[in-house]
Protein backbone atom coordinates (compact mmCIF):
# COMPACT_ATOMS: atom_id res chain seq x y z
CA UNK A 1 0.00 0.00 0.00
CA UNK A 2 1.27 2.97 -1.27
CA UNK A 3 2.15 6.12 1.26
CA UNK A 4 -0.37 8.92 1.99
CA UNK A 5 0.80 12.12 0.81
CA UNK A 6 0.20 15.57 2.02
CA UNK A 7 1.39 19.33 0.82
CA UNK A 8 0.63 22.63 0.43
CA UNK A 9 -1.22 23.23 -3.14
CA UNK A 10 -1.89 27.02 -3.36
CA UNK A 11 1.33 28.31 -3.71
CA UNK A 12 3.39 30.97 -1.73
CA UNK A 13 2.11 32.31 1.42
CA UNK A 14 1.36 34.65 3.42
CA UNK A 15 -2.25 34.05 1.33
CA UNK A 16 -5.89 34.87 1.63
CA UNK A 17 -6.53 31.22 1.39
CA UNK A 18 -4.18 28.36 1.57
CA UNK A 19 -5.11 24.83 0.40
CA UNK A 20 -3.56 21.90 1.91
CA UNK A 21 -4.07 18.37 -0.56
CA UNK A 22 -4.00 15.16 0.87
CA UNK A 23 -4.23 12.07 -1.54
CA UNK A 24 -3.80 7.99 -0.87
CA UNK A 25 -5.60 5.09 1.43
CA UNK A 26 -5.58 6.89 4.69
CA UNK A 27 -6.40 10.50 3.57
CA UNK A 28 -10.46 10.34 4.27
CA UNK A 29 -9.24 8.81 7.71
CA UNK A 30 -6.83 11.79 8.33
CA UNK A 31 -9.58 14.24 7.54
CA UNK A 32 -11.47 12.32 10.39
CA UNK A 33 -8.86 12.74 12.61
CA UNK A 34 -8.44 15.93 12.41
CA UNK A 35 -12.26 17.53 11.42
CA UNK A 36 -14.75 14.46 12.71
CA UNK A 37 -17.37 13.44 10.53
CA UNK A 38 -16.44 13.17 6.73
CA UNK A 39 -18.86 16.15 4.33
CA UNK A 40 -20.30 14.21 1.56
CA UNK A 41 -18.38 13.58 -1.44
CA UNK A 42 -17.33 16.71 -3.99
CA UNK A 43 -19.65 19.24 -1.27
CA UNK A 44 -17.54 21.49 0.43
CA UNK A 45 -18.21 21.96 4.64
CA UNK A 46 -17.21 24.28 7.20
CA UNK A 47 -15.06 22.41 9.85
CA UNK A 48 -12.76 22.88 13.35
CA UNK A 49 -9.67 21.36 12.63
CA UNK A 50 -8.28 19.68 15.76
CA UNK A 51 -5.43 17.85 17.10
CA UNK A 52 -5.25 16.07 20.60
CA UNK A 53 -7.81 18.65 21.67
CA UNK A 54 -6.32 22.19 20.36
CA UNK A 55 -8.09 24.26 17.64
CA UNK A 56 -5.86 24.53 14.38
CA UNK A 57 -8.35 26.15 12.35
CA UNK A 58 -11.42 26.78 11.10
CA UNK A 59 -11.53 25.53 7.76
CA UNK A 60 -13.57 24.44 4.30
CA UNK A 61 -13.54 20.37 3.80
CA UNK A 62 -13.90 18.61 0.56
CA UNK A 63 -13.41 14.52 -0.19
CA UNK A 64 -12.79 12.90 -3.54
CA UNK A 65 -13.27 9.44 -3.43
CA UNK A 66 -11.02 7.63 -5.79
CA UNK A 67 -10.29 6.90 -8.68
CA UNK A 68 -11.86 9.81 -10.48
CA UNK A 69 -9.68 11.95 -9.02
CA UNK A 70 -6.87 14.10 -9.83
CA UNK A 71 -4.65 11.45 -8.91
CA UNK A 72 -6.99 8.47 -9.15
CA UNK A 73 -6.64 7.93 -5.27
CA UNK A 74 -8.69 9.28 -2.47
CA UNK A 75 -8.01 12.87 -2.38
CA UNK A 76 -9.14 15.53 0.51
CA UNK A 77 -8.59 19.02 0.45
CA UNK A 78 -8.49 21.61 3.51
CA UNK A 79 -9.03 25.41 3.14
CA UNK A 80 -6.96 27.17 5.57
CA UNK A 81 -6.79 30.64 6.59
CA UNK A 82 -3.55 31.48 4.65
CA UNK A 83 -1.37 32.33 7.21
CA UNK A 84 2.46 30.71 7.69
CA UNK A 85 1.61 29.78 11.33
CA UNK A 86 -1.72 27.90 10.54
CA UNK A 87 -0.50 26.10 7.96
CA UNK A 88 2.66 25.06 9.53
CA UNK A 89 0.58 23.54 12.89
CA UNK A 90 -1.67 22.26 10.24
CA UNK A 91 1.00 20.55 8.16
CA UNK A 92 2.57 19.10 11.57
CA UNK A 93 -0.24 17.63 12.68
CA UNK A 94 -1.05 15.61 9.30
CA UNK A 95 2.75 14.43 9.62
CA UNK A 96 2.18 12.95 13.15
CA UNK A 97 -0.61 10.35 11.79
CA UNK A 98 0.54 7.20 11.31
CA UNK A 99 1.07 6.41 7.28
CA UNK A 100 1.43 10.50 6.18
CA UNK A 101 4.17 12.11 5.14
CA UNK A 102 4.91 15.15 3.05
CA UNK A 103 4.99 15.00 -0.51
CA UNK A 104 7.87 15.09 -2.83
CA UNK A 105 8.37 17.62 -4.91
CA UNK A 106 6.20 16.29 -8.58
CA UNK A 107 4.59 13.34 -6.72
CA UNK A 108 1.02 14.58 -6.94
CA UNK A 109 1.47 14.44 -10.81
CA UNK A 110 3.43 11.34 -10.99
CA UNK A 111 0.72 9.83 -8.83
CA UNK A 112 -1.76 11.13 -11.32
CA UNK A 113 0.58 9.35 -14.00
CA UNK A 114 0.69 6.50 -12.75
CA UNK A 115 -2.93 6.26 -12.41
CA UNK A 116 -3.83 6.97 -15.64
CA UNK A 117 -5.53 10.23 -14.54
CA UNK A 118 -2.94 12.14 -16.95
CA UNK A 119 -0.34 10.98 -19.62
CA UNK A 120 3.37 11.72 -20.04
CA UNK A 121 2.76 14.62 -22.16
CA UNK A 122 -0.23 16.36 -20.25
CA UNK A 123 2.25 15.64 -17.36
CA UNK A 124 5.00 17.83 -18.89
CA UNK A 125 2.02 20.22 -19.55
CA UNK A 126 1.30 20.63 -16.29
CA UNK A 127 4.63 21.25 -15.45
CA UNK A 128 5.25 24.10 -17.97
CA UNK A 129 2.09 25.45 -17.35
CA UNK A 130 2.73 25.88 -13.85
CA UNK A 131 6.12 27.56 -14.59
CA UNK A 132 4.73 29.69 -17.16
CA UNK A 133 5.38 33.50 -16.96
CA UNK A 134 4.75 34.40 -20.38
CA UNK A 135 1.22 34.53 -22.24
CA UNK A 136 2.24 32.62 -25.44
CA UNK A 137 4.25 29.90 -22.67
CA UNK A 138 0.78 29.36 -20.99
CA UNK A 139 -1.30 29.00 -24.29
CA UNK A 140 1.13 26.42 -24.84
CA UNK A 141 1.96 24.99 -21.92
CA UNK A 142 -2.30 24.86 -21.83
CA UNK A 143 -2.74 22.68 -25.30
CA UNK A 144 -0.15 20.21 -24.07
CA UNK A 145 -1.55 19.74 -20.15
CA UNK A 146 -4.91 19.25 -21.97
CA UNK A 147 -4.22 16.37 -24.24
CA UNK A 148 -3.32 17.97 -27.93
CA UNK A 149 0.09 16.26 -28.29
CA UNK A 150 -1.73 12.97 -26.75
CA UNK A 151 -4.54 13.55 -29.15
CA UNK A 152 -2.13 14.21 -32.06
CA UNK A 153 0.10 10.94 -31.10
CA UNK A 154 -3.08 8.41 -30.59
CA UNK A 155 -3.70 9.73 -34.23
CA UNK A 156 -0.24 8.98 -35.46
CA UNK A 157 -0.67 5.59 -33.41
CA UNK A 158 -3.85 4.12 -34.38
CA UNK A 159 -3.19 4.48 -38.03
CA UNK A 160 -0.04 2.48 -37.73
CA UNK A 161 -1.71 0.10 -35.89
CA UNK A 162 -4.25 -0.26 -38.49
CA UNK A 163 -1.48 -0.69 -40.90
CA UNK A 164 0.87 -3.26 -38.41
CA UNK A 165 -2.68 -4.64 -38.23
CA UNK A 166 -3.42 -5.49 -41.94
CA UNK A 167 0.36 -6.73 -42.26
CA UNK A 168 -0.26 -9.43 -39.02
CA UNK A 169 -3.33 -10.40 -40.21
CA UNK A 170 -1.64 -10.99 -43.92
CA UNK A 171 1.32 -12.84 -42.06
CA UNK A 172 -1.28 -15.18 -39.56
CA UNK A 173 -3.94 -15.63 -41.72
CA UNK A 174 -2.71 -15.19 -45.47
CA UNK A 175 -2.19 -18.09 -47.81
CA UNK A 176 1.45 -18.42 -48.77
CA UNK A 177 0.15 -19.23 -52.33
CA UNK A 178 -1.33 -15.29 -52.51
CA UNK A 179 1.33 -12.95 -53.61
CA UNK A 180 -1.32 -10.85 -55.44
CA UNK A 181 -2.72 -10.12 -51.64
CA UNK A 182 0.75 -9.67 -50.05
CA UNK A 183 1.62 -7.20 -52.88
CA UNK A 184 -1.63 -5.49 -52.31
CA UNK A 185 -0.75 -4.82 -48.51
CA UNK A 186 2.89 -4.02 -49.45
CA UNK A 187 1.50 -0.95 -51.47
CA UNK A 188 -0.63 -0.33 -48.69
CA UNK A 189 2.11 0.27 -46.63
CA UNK A 190 4.35 1.91 -49.02
CA UNK A 191 1.89 4.38 -49.48
CA UNK A 192 -0.08 4.88 -45.62
CA UNK A 193 3.21 4.50 -44.10
CA UNK A 194 5.08 7.36 -46.43
CA UNK A 195 2.31 10.19 -45.89
CA UNK A 196 2.58 8.93 -42.15
CA UNK A 197 6.13 9.85 -42.23
CA UNK A 198 6.04 13.00 -44.14
CA UNK A 199 3.12 14.07 -41.74
CA UNK A 200 5.17 13.52 -38.92
CA UNK A 201 8.24 15.12 -40.13
CA UNK A 202 6.11 18.28 -41.30
CA UNK A 203 5.11 18.46 -37.67
CA UNK A 204 8.78 17.86 -35.97
CA UNK A 205 10.58 20.00 -38.34
CA UNK A 206 8.38 22.90 -37.01
CA UNK A 207 10.46 25.68 -34.53
CA UNK A 208 10.97 24.16 -31.28
CA UNK A 209 8.77 24.07 -28.46
CA UNK A 210 11.80 25.02 -26.22
CA UNK A 211 11.97 28.66 -27.72
CA UNK A 212 8.03 29.20 -25.84
CA UNK A 213 9.72 28.00 -22.55
CA UNK A 214 13.41 28.86 -22.52
CA UNK A 215 13.10 32.31 -24.42
CA UNK A 216 14.50 32.81 -28.02
CA UNK A 217 18.14 33.85 -27.31
CA UNK A 218 19.30 36.64 -28.82
CA UNK A 219 23.14 37.01 -29.17
CA UNK A 220 25.15 40.77 -29.14
CA UNK A 221 27.82 40.23 -30.84
CA UNK A 222 30.78 42.67 -32.29
CA UNK A 223 34.51 43.93 -31.79
CA UNK A 224 35.14 45.45 -28.62
CA UNK A 225 33.43 48.56 -27.30
CA UNK A 226 31.00 48.10 -30.05
CA UNK A 227 28.35 49.23 -27.47
CA UNK A 228 26.74 45.62 -27.05
CA UNK A 229 26.57 45.96 -22.77
CA UNK A 230 24.60 49.39 -23.66
CA UNK A 231 22.29 47.62 -25.65
CA UNK A 232 22.15 45.00 -23.97
CA UNK A 233 20.89 47.16 -20.79
CA UNK A 234 18.66 49.30 -22.92
CA UNK A 235 16.55 46.35 -23.98
CA UNK A 236 16.56 44.80 -21.12
CA UNK A 237 15.01 47.60 -19.48
CA UNK A 238 18.43 47.98 -16.78
CA UNK A 239 21.46 48.08 -15.50
CA UNK A 240 22.45 44.59 -16.05
CA UNK A 241 25.54 44.84 -17.63
CA UNK A 242 28.82 46.35 -16.92
CA UNK A 243 29.08 49.73 -19.29
CA UNK A 244 32.90 51.20 -19.53
CA UNK A 245 34.43 53.13 -22.70
CA UNK A 246 37.76 50.36 -21.59
CA UNK A 247 37.22 47.99 -25.03
CA UNK A 248 36.94 44.95 -23.49
CA UNK A 249 35.21 45.48 -20.34
CA UNK A 250 33.20 42.27 -21.10
CA UNK A 251 34.86 39.17 -20.46
CA UNK A 252 32.09 36.69 -20.01
CA UNK A 253 28.32 35.64 -21.15
CA UNK A 254 26.21 37.84 -19.61
CA UNK A 255 22.65 36.46 -19.70
CA UNK A 256 19.07 38.30 -19.17
CA UNK A 257 15.63 36.81 -19.55
CA UNK A 258 13.36 39.71 -20.67
CA UNK A 259 9.48 39.24 -21.44
CA UNK A 260 7.88 41.52 -23.96
CA UNK A 261 4.58 41.01 -25.75
CA UNK A 262 3.88 38.01 -24.23
CA UNK A 263 7.38 36.48 -25.99
CA UNK A 264 10.14 35.05 -23.58
CA UNK A 265 14.03 36.19 -24.78
CA UNK A 266 17.59 35.96 -23.34
CA UNK A 267 19.67 38.32 -24.45
CA UNK A 268 23.31 37.38 -24.01
CA UNK A 269 26.12 39.79 -24.15
CA UNK A 270 29.46 38.58 -25.06
CA UNK A 271 33.09 39.44 -25.25
CA UNK A 272 34.17 41.35 -28.59
CA UNK A 273 35.38 39.71 -31.50
CA UNK A 274 38.95 40.50 -32.53
CA UNK A 275 41.64 37.73 -33.96
CA UNK A 276 44.14 39.56 -30.89
CA UNK A 277 43.35 38.76 -27.39
CA UNK A 278 45.17 40.26 -24.78
CA UNK A 279 45.52 37.42 -22.30
CA UNK A 280 44.46 33.96 -21.67
CA UNK A 281 40.97 35.50 -19.63
CA UNK A 282 40.05 37.23 -22.85
CA UNK A 283 40.94 34.52 -25.30
CA UNK A 284 38.40 32.16 -23.11
CA UNK A 285 35.92 35.14 -23.05
CA UNK A 286 36.12 35.38 -27.00
CA UNK A 287 35.77 31.45 -27.20
CA UNK A 288 32.56 31.69 -24.93
CA UNK A 289 31.10 34.13 -27.24
CA UNK A 290 31.65 32.14 -30.22
CA UNK A 291 30.00 29.52 -28.76
CA UNK A 292 26.78 31.86 -27.87
CA UNK A 293 27.08 32.44 -31.53
CA UNK A 294 26.21 29.50 -32.66
CA UNK A 295 23.62 28.74 -30.33
CA UNK A 296 21.78 31.77 -30.97
CA UNK A 297 17.78 31.81 -32.79
CA UNK A 298 19.03 35.15 -33.74
CA UNK A 299 22.28 37.19 -33.64
CA UNK A 300 22.48 41.50 -33.11
CA UNK A 301 25.50 42.22 -35.34
CA UNK A 302 27.06 45.65 -33.52
CA UNK A 303 29.94 46.29 -35.96
CA UNK A 304 30.83 48.64 -38.50
CA UNK A 305 32.36 45.63 -40.04
CA UNK A 306 30.41 43.53 -42.70
CA UNK A 307 28.41 40.24 -40.94
CA UNK A 308 31.00 36.84 -40.89
CA UNK A 309 30.73 34.75 -43.41
CA UNK A 310 29.89 32.46 -40.66
CA UNK A 311 26.67 33.68 -39.46
CA UNK A 312 25.10 34.61 -43.23
CA UNK A 313 22.77 31.74 -42.95
CA UNK A 314 21.58 32.34 -39.52
CA UNK A 315 18.76 35.04 -38.44
CA UNK A 316 20.02 38.26 -37.83
CA UNK A 317 20.06 42.13 -37.71
CA UNK A 318 22.80 44.42 -38.60
CA UNK A 319 22.64 47.30 -36.05
CA UNK A 320 24.60 50.72 -36.66
CA UNK A 321 25.53 51.25 -32.65
CA UNK A 322 26.19 54.45 -31.08
CA UNK A 323 24.06 56.53 -33.63
CA UNK A 324 24.22 59.77 -32.11
CA UNK A 325 27.89 59.62 -31.35
CA UNK A 326 30.07 63.08 -33.33
CA UNK A 327 30.73 61.19 -36.71
CA UNK A 328 28.03 58.47 -36.44
CA UNK A 329 25.68 59.68 -38.23
CA UNK A 330 25.38 58.18 -41.84
CA UNK A 331 24.93 54.38 -41.64
CA UNK A 332 24.53 51.58 -44.34
CA UNK A 333 20.98 51.10 -46.08
CA UNK A 334 20.38 47.57 -44.42
CA UNK A 335 21.71 48.47 -40.92
CA UNK A 336 19.48 49.81 -38.11
CA UNK A 337 20.66 53.12 -36.29
CA UNK A 338 20.31 52.47 -32.90
CA UNK A 339 21.56 54.90 -29.64
CA UNK A 340 21.14 53.26 -26.43
CA UNK A 341 22.23 56.31 -24.96
CA UNK A 342 19.40 58.48 -26.03
CA UNK A 343 16.78 55.62 -26.49
CA UNK A 344 16.82 55.99 -30.32
CA UNK A 345 15.66 53.34 -32.90
CA UNK A 346 15.06 51.12 -29.42
CA UNK A 347 11.81 50.52 -30.12
CA UNK A 348 12.12 49.81 -33.71
CA UNK A 349 14.60 47.22 -32.85
CA UNK A 350 12.34 45.32 -30.75
CA UNK A 351 9.95 45.77 -33.65
CA UNK A 352 12.36 43.87 -35.84
CA UNK A 353 13.28 41.31 -33.16
CA UNK A 354 9.46 40.94 -32.89
CA UNK A 355 9.29 40.39 -36.48
CA UNK A 356 11.65 37.98 -36.68
CA UNK A 357 10.66 35.93 -33.74
CA UNK A 358 7.32 35.02 -35.70
CA UNK A 359 9.10 33.13 -37.66
CA UNK A 360 11.37 31.30 -34.93
CA UNK A 361 8.57 30.13 -32.81
CA UNK A 362 5.90 27.13 -33.27
CA UNK A 363 2.53 28.60 -35.09
CA UNK A 364 0.11 29.22 -32.49
CA UNK A 365 -2.77 26.62 -33.58
CA UNK A 366 -0.20 23.70 -34.31
CA UNK A 367 1.03 20.69 -32.11
CA UNK A 368 4.04 22.05 -30.65
CA UNK A 369 6.51 19.04 -29.49
CA UNK A 370 9.34 19.24 -26.96
CA UNK A 371 12.87 17.65 -27.43
CA UNK A 372 12.22 14.03 -25.92
CA UNK A 373 9.03 13.80 -27.63
CA UNK A 374 10.43 15.26 -31.33
CA UNK A 375 12.80 12.55 -30.43
CA UNK A 376 10.55 9.55 -29.96
CA UNK A 377 8.18 11.41 -32.89
CA UNK A 378 11.55 11.36 -35.82
CA UNK A 379 12.54 7.70 -34.38
CA UNK A 380 8.41 6.65 -35.51
CA UNK A 381 9.06 8.66 -38.38
CA UNK A 382 11.88 6.86 -39.45
CA UNK A 383 10.66 3.53 -38.96
CA UNK A 384 7.57 4.08 -40.96
CA UNK A 385 9.68 5.46 -43.83
CA UNK A 386 11.68 1.92 -43.11
CA UNK A 387 8.57 -0.16 -43.52
CA UNK A 388 7.79 1.83 -46.88
CA UNK A 389 10.82 0.13 -48.57
CA UNK A 390 10.37 -3.20 -47.32
CA UNK A 391 9.76 -5.88 -50.01
CA UNK A 392 8.37 -8.58 -47.20
CA UNK A 393 6.00 -7.89 -45.05
CA UNK A 394 7.69 -9.75 -41.59
CA UNK A 395 10.16 -6.97 -41.71
CA UNK A 396 7.81 -4.41 -42.31
CA UNK A 397 5.86 -5.40 -39.60
CA UNK A 398 8.96 -5.15 -37.33
CA UNK A 399 9.14 -1.59 -38.69
CA UNK A 400 5.80 -1.18 -38.10
CA UNK A 401 6.30 -2.29 -34.43
CA UNK A 402 9.23 -0.16 -33.71
CA UNK A 403 7.22 2.86 -34.83
CA UNK A 404 4.17 1.94 -32.14
CA UNK A 405 7.05 1.69 -29.05
CA UNK A 406 7.99 5.42 -30.01
CA UNK A 407 4.68 6.78 -30.31
CA UNK A 408 4.09 5.05 -26.55
CA UNK A 409 6.80 5.75 -25.35
CA UNK A 410 5.66 9.60 -26.13
CA UNK A 411 2.70 9.21 -24.04
CA UNK A 412 3.92 6.88 -21.59
CA UNK A 413 1.41 4.21 -22.69
CA UNK A 414 0.72 0.42 -22.16
CA UNK A 415 3.12 -1.99 -23.54
CA UNK A 416 2.63 -2.25 -27.26
CA UNK A 417 3.40 -6.41 -27.79
CA UNK A 418 0.07 -6.80 -25.02
CA UNK A 419 -2.02 -3.95 -26.90
CA UNK A 420 -0.83 -5.90 -30.31
CA UNK A 421 -1.76 -9.46 -29.14
CA UNK A 422 -4.96 -8.20 -27.51
CA UNK A 423 -5.97 -6.68 -31.26
CA UNK A 424 -5.42 -9.77 -33.36
CA UNK A 425 -6.57 -11.81 -30.37
CA UNK A 426 -10.46 -10.11 -31.11
CA UNK A 427 -9.17 -10.17 -34.78
CA UNK A 428 -9.48 -14.01 -34.46
CA UNK A 429 -12.22 -14.31 -33.43
CA UNK A 430 -13.89 -12.21 -35.44
CA UNK A 431 -14.64 -8.99 -33.88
Amino acid sequence: MSDTIFALSSGALPAGIAVIRISGPQAFAAVTMLAGKLPAPRRASLRTLRRDGDALDRALVLVFPGPATATGEDLAELHLHGGRAVVRAVEAALATIPGLRGAEPGEFTRRALEHGRVDLTEAEGLGDLLAAETEMQRRTALRAAEGTVRSRIEQWATRTLRLSALVEAMLDHGDEDDVAGEGDVLATVQRDASALAAEIAAVTAQPPVERIRDGIRIVLAGQPNAGKSTLLNALAGREAAIVSPLAGTTRDRIEVPVMRDGIAYLLTDTAGLHATPADVVEEIGIARARSAIESADLVLWLDDAPLPAELADMPHLLIHPRADAPGREARAANRLSVSAETGLGVEVLWNAIAGLSAALLPPSDSVALNIRQRALAEQAAAALRAAAIQDALLLAAEELRSALRAFHRITGAADVEAMLDALFGRFCIGK
